[in-house]
């Protein structure tokens, strides 16, 4: 039995172009092409397409999707590996959550009670956190993923940890905001904003069409969409939006 490319578009959830881009980039050719021109698909391309969506929901770009595929031999331990995969990303979702939520309840805690914030373990502020995962979801962004590369290869502990915690809180004060119900383009938002654009200016220039597509991903990108997401519901979005206010006032 096949499917034609209509009827597999709806059962994935992916948009025909998204298929047949994956068949003009070698992925996933169709089992056969109709007398209409049409793809159609079989079981066996079925489960790989299974597999492709499996590795871009982990954050896994598509020329690592192409060699992971073509390496693999066993249907099943190919699974069975994708299943250890999905896994371990929600054992680490979950202690990002946790992480998150455990800061948010401290911060709440020391402003009711008028003293600084207070951390015990200060470890546990970045359980769940890596700043290899920062690098590798900036596959889109290449300029940008090599030169943290270099600086991440010379910095101490020290300052890993202290990027951890500035992204950390990064994150969290615009999750407040949110919470405020202050739109993207207010000026406290567009503050934040313009912090992060300066430290990711330090990289390298930055136009306002690349800010735009950075803001985008904070969507598209399977792996920050996750990590905002645990924060707040809606955080991905509104860092978008911010940035997207940000690229038409101030760099455009």
């Amino acid at each position: 039995m096949d499917w034609p490319i209509a009827e597999v578009a709806r059962m994935s959830g992916v948009t025909a172009r998204t298929l047949r881009h994956y068949d003009e980039v070698g992925l996933l050719p169709p089992a056969r092409i109709g007398s209409n021109g049409h793809r159609y698909y079989e079981e066996h391309q079925l489960l790989r397409l299974q597999q492709i969506l499996v590795l871009r929901a982990l954050g896994v770009g598509l020329p690592e999707v192409g060699r992971i595929l073509a390496e693999q031999v066993d249907e099943v331990d190919a699974l069975r590996g994708h299943h250890r995969r999905l896994l371990a990303e929600r054992d680490r979702l979950d202690a990002l959550a946790g992480t998150v939520s455990r800061t948010i309840a401290d911060l709440e805690q020391s402003r009711k009670d008028g003293n600084p914030m207070t951390v015990n373990r200060p470890e546990n502020l970045f359980e769940g956190i890596q700043p290899s995962q920062y690098q590798e979801s900036l596959h889109g962004f290449p300029e940008h993923a090599e030169e943290v590369a270099r600086r991440v290869a010379v910095m101490t502990p020290q300052d890993i940890e202290a990027g951890q915690r500035e992204r950390t809180a990064q994150m969290i004060r615009l999750a407040e905001l949110m919470a405020a119900e202050q739109p993207a383009d207010a000026e406290p938002v567009q503050a934040e904003i313009d912090a992060q654009y300066r430290a990711l200016a330090q990289l390298r220039t930055v136009s306002a069409e690349e800010y735009r597509a950075i803001g985008r991903s904070c969507v598209d990108n399977d792996a920050w969409r996750a990590a905002y997401e645990a924060i707040a519901p809606g955080l991905a979005a509104y860092q978008r939006d911010a940035i997207e206010a940000y690229a038409t006032t101030r760099l455009s």
